[in-house]
């Protein structure tokens, strides 16, 4: 995860250390969380 996305994902009060981007697809970005498993999708920047 690049240095932008990380500030990205702490504009939405999400942990970077804790969730994984696994897919970018049409401006959002899949999240996952990397001990729940819960997906979370947010804007892309």
């Amino acid at each position: 995860m690049t240095k932008r996305e990380k500030m990205h994902l702490k504009s939405y009060k999400l942990n970077p250390d804790n969730w994984l981007i696994f897919k970018k697809v049409d401006g959002e970005l899949h999240l996952v969380h990397r001990h729940t498993n819960s997906i979370r999708v947010i804007p892309s920047a």
